[in-house]
Order: C-alpha cells, then structure tokens, then sequence
C-alpha cells in the first residue's frame, strides 16, 4: 500500500533522513517512533509529497508520488502535527471546500460531515470561524476533512496531541475502521500506549536512520530490546516535561 525505498533528505551537510525503507501493507497501522529530530516529520512530508528528495522512491497504492503526485494525493490523506487551516473560513465551509477538492458528492459528504461532527461533538461549531477554534477544535476538523474522500492511506504526525480522551478513543476507532477495510495507516507518536495497543508494527528512527522495525512484541524479545526499553523510557521523560 505505502512503500519507501531507500529515501534520503538532505539539508546542507545534515542528512535527515539516511536511506530509510519501510513498507506498510493493507490492513496495518503503523506507528513511527523517535525522539524530536529524529526524522519522522521529514519522511512524513516526503510521503505526501510536500517535501521534494534526494534520494529514493516513495509509492502510494503502486503509483510513484515523484511521476504522479495527483494520482497519489487522490488516494491519501495527511494531518499535520499543527494543522495549518484557513481561518477566515467557518467549519462547515472549510470542510465543503476539501470535499470540493476530492470530488465527494452532496449527499456523501453530508452523511460524513454529519457522522463524525456528531461522534467529535463538534456539529455546534462548523458555523464558526476556524480562528475562533481551539488547537483541540482545529484537530478534530482536520481529522473529519481527511477522512471525507474515504482515502487508502492516512499520514498523520502526532495526531492524539491536543485530543482529549474520548477523541482520542474515538479517533484509534475510526483507524482501525480503515485498516479494516483494507486501507493503511503511518503515523508518528509519541504516546507509547498507542504504540503498544494499537500498532500493528512499529518503525524506529534516530539521526534520519531506521534503528529497528517490527511487531513491539518482537522488538522486545530481540537483541534491540534493551535499548528498546531505553527509548521508551526517554520519550516518557521527554513527555512528562512537556506535561
């Protein structure tokens, strides 16, 4: 479904990302893990296309998103770590405006609009202004106008950050769901739980390159499970501190 081969992103002299390979297969949500720097948003970016690279080859569904950015953007959809909206539209508008961009038929988006807007309890505020939206408020529209075009394959960065708890649950629902129906999910975490109770697989990076990839089980009965465990232990620390 996803497909990296052997990507490299410089900047300058520093690589930030050092000939990384992954493969996410239908039915399989993925989950990224390193430490702030590490790589993770660089590669993301490079996935769906915003960011241009080096080295390497990056398939979506078998289309290269270097010979066909449009057909591959067609077939996924990306939420950033901070979702960067257009304030001056209301919700609702914001939310018709993707649908536009996709194709997405009256009657479909509003089934859609209507259903996860309930399920976020956010249909209240789709008649306001985005900047008069909370980071929380902001991230759920960009969760609701990724999933609008039913898309293959979900990029997201950070995406529980600024959710509260019952998002959060509804939201790892609402992945599954896609993986479900065969689609695929690559997203970056720092919350360890997600990654132990959710993911399917795991990848780590640190300094752009792939440290250990595998099932978290089989990650921590291997060589690297100490320093697994380490790693753990350091990103649960880094997110106390930014408690």
């Amino acid at each position: 479904m996803l497909d990296i081969q052997h990507l490299t992103k410089t900047y300058g002299e520093k690589k930030a990302v050092d000939d990384l390979s992954l493969h996410i297969a239908p039915g399989e949500i993925y989950g990224f893990i390193g430490h702030n720097g590490a790589g993770k948003t660089t590669t993301l970016k490079s996935v769906v296309g915003i960011l241009q690279f080096d080295q390497g080859e990056i398939t979506i569904d078998g289309r290269s998103i270097k010979a066909d950015p449009l057909g591959c953007k067609r077939e996924m959809a990306y939420i950033p770590d901070n979702p960067d909206l257009y304030d001056y539209m209301t919700g609702i508008k914001y939310l018709n405006f993707i649908a536009d961009v996709f194709g997405v038929d009256a009657q479909t988006r509003q089934a859609r609009i209507r259903t996860y807007a309930d399920a976020f309890e956010l249909t209240g505020d789709l008649a306001q202004p985005i900047a008069a939206y909370s980071h929380g408020m902001k991230q759920k529209l960009a969760i609701i106008a990724a999933w609008l075009h039913n898309p293959k394959v979900i990029i997201m960065d950070e995406p529980f950050v600024g959710l509260d708890p019952k998002a959060a649950h509804l939201l790892k629902g609402m992945m599954r769901e896609v993986c479900d129906n065969g689609g695929a999910i690559f997203f970056s975490t720092h919350v360890l739980e997600v990654a132990e109770k959710l993911c399917d697989e795991i990848a780590i990076i640190d300094k752009g390159r792939l440290v250990a990839q595998g099932t978290l089980e089989a990650l921590r009965s291997g060589e690297k499970g100490a320093s697994l465990e380490q790693l753990f232990l350091e990103l649960t620390e880094s997110e106390e501190k930014q408690a």
